[in-house]
């Protein structure tokens, strides 16, 4: 029975982590409207740590349509070759460990002496070690260099998702993060 309750604890902390949301920072002098073309930074994707277990040509390349799709959506046409945009994209992908510290008591209030008349009840704390992965997207003026807006979501990592799941989360991704551009 503790070990359900414990499960059951756990996989509500997990799910109350699945509900990801996005922050975002921006330069409230820039006039956003007079950006209209974008290209990528150099490198367009950044991993932290750089490890070959989170580094991915497949990521990569599904993180680069994902924002093309949503910069499209807003009006920002990729930049001819060779021509200076208006903005440049920078994504960031960093994957790090996390512990939450959870704490059950399977008995109640009073836990299995315990009772209205007496007794101490006892809890159980145990450690929850799991991996986030923060996707950050920055935007850079394309004259200036300077940053001119910063969004990012972070989501807990599943173990073994397919390759449509793996799509589907980065889209909702950067669909969350740019949901708010331009800043109004």
């Amino acid at each position: 029975m503790r070990r359900l309750i414990t499960a059951l604890c756990l996989t509500a902390l997990l799910a109350g982590c699945q509900t990801p949301t996005a922050t975002e920072d921006f330069d409230a002098s820039r006039d956003f409207a007079a950006y209209r073309s974008w290209a990528w930074q150099t490198p367009a994707l950044q991993y932290r740590p750089d490890d070959p277990r989170v580094r991915s040509d497949l990521t990569e390349q599904r993180i680069r349509q994902a924002v093309a799709e949503q910069l499209d959506q807003r009006g920002l046409r990729p930049a001819p070759a060779g021509a200076n945009p208006d903005l440049k994209v920078q994504a960031y992908l960093i994957v790090e460990n996390r512990q939450q510290q959870v704490t059950t008591n399977p008995g109640g209030p009073w836990g299995y002496w315990g009772g209205p008349w007496g007794g101490t009840g006892w809890a159980e704390t145990r450690t929850l070690d799991y991996r986030v992965a923060t996707l950050q997207l920055d935007l850079l003026d394309g004259h200036d260099g300077k940053l001119v807006w910063r969004g990012s979501t972070e989501q807990v990592v599943t173990d073994h998702p397919t390759p449509v799941q793996r799509m589907q989360t980065i889209q909702k991704g950067v669909q969350r993060i740019l949901g708010s551009y331009p800043p109004r």
